[in-house]
């Protein structure tokens, strides 16, 4: 096999593969913390093939393409989950794993699934699409902004060069403005894979739903896609965030020996960050939606101080 394709082929199998697990660990952690018994960590598994395995019913009024974007999501996150730096500094589409090209792709996927919710004229679809592009319009600045603000400092948009940069300052994340795009990115961690206090993924009640309300009329092996691509997009995000900011333990190529290391430090890191986010949940009641807004813009203003401080401190 070419070099190039052992690590295409090893980063698509951990994406693949990491992804549900660790939506099953956060569910897992987050029923612990609540005194409940909650369900085992491979419990996502046994979801996806249930769905793969059931027969489909589409509305009458869907269109191709309500059967084209359970594709089109699918395929649009694990082009992002290529191009994001995992075990090693250099991701298998590092020539194209610019900041903006990941931020456009994960936009695609959710351009194709509002208009997907719309599509069935549904009430319940037309309105989670319309709020998910409420939060998407201020949640994508606020993520643009926090890449960027790193991105200054590395003197490039590539996400592997940002990386390399930030790996060899042993105190960058002490850097004022890091700390501020951190908590932002953070924020919209949370707004883009529809956790507790922005959206709840446990949550049916029409009053409440965003996510689940696009994705209500969709069933068996179109809805596997669709739930898989929502724990890989979690994941990248996840990614995103400890390998920009705490890029320790990463790898510099791709022997067997480094990528074995830098998978043990990147589940140590997920997992810490999972453990923060069912923290969050855990301690935090869902906003009022017209609320909802006011976290994010919270978020878009420290990513705008994170930016604007790069100058001030340089």
């Amino acid at each position: 096999m070419t070099p190039l394709l052992i690590p295409t082929l090893a980063q698509t199998a951990l994406v693949l593969v990491l992804a549900p697990l660790l939506a099953g660990v956060i569910k897992n952690w987050k029923a612990k913390l609540q005194n409940r018994r909650g369900p085992p960590v491979w419990q996502p598994y046994f979801d996806l093939l249930k769905f793969l395995r059931k027969d489909m019913v589409l509305s009458e009024h869907a269109s191709w393409l309500f059967s084209a974007t359970p594709y089109v999501l699918f395929l649009s996150v694990l082009i992002v989950g290529l191009m994001v730096p995992m075990l090693s500094e250099q991701p298998p589409l590092k020539w194209f794993g610019g900041a903006l090209a990941v931020i456009g792709l994960l936009a695609l996927g959710r351009f194709f699934l509002a208009l997907a919710g719309l599509d069935p004229a549904s009430a319940f679809g037309g309105m989670g699409s319309s709020r998910e592009m409420t939060i998407s319009a201020i949640a994508e600045p606020a993520m643009m902004l926090s890449i960027f603000t790193v991105a200054i400092t590395a003197g490039s948009t590539n996400l592997g060069q940002i990386v390399h940069t930030v790996a060899g300052q042993s105190s960058a994340f002490l850097n004022p403005s890091h700390l501020l795009a951190f908590a932002a990115l953070f924020i919209v961690l949370l707004a883009e894979t529809g956790r507790v206090p922005v959206d709840n993924p446990a949550t049916h009640l029409e009053l409440r739903m965003i996510h689940e309300a696009m994705v209500l009329e969709y069933s068996g092996r179109y809805l596997a896609l669709i739930e898989w691509s929502a724990s890989m997009k979690q994941l990248v995000l996840m990614t995103l965030i400890v390998n920009i900011f705490f890029p320790a333990g990463i790898a510099a190529d791709w022997s067997a020996a480094s990528a074995g290391r830098a998978l043990l430090f990147f589940v140590g890191k997920l997992l810490l960050l999972s453990g923060a986010v069912v923290l969050v949940e855990t301690t935090n009641a869902k906003l009022r939606l017209f609320r909802v807004p006011d976290l994010l813009s919270a978020a878009f203003i420290l990513a705008a101080l994170a930016l604007l401080s790069t100058f001030l401190f340089k």
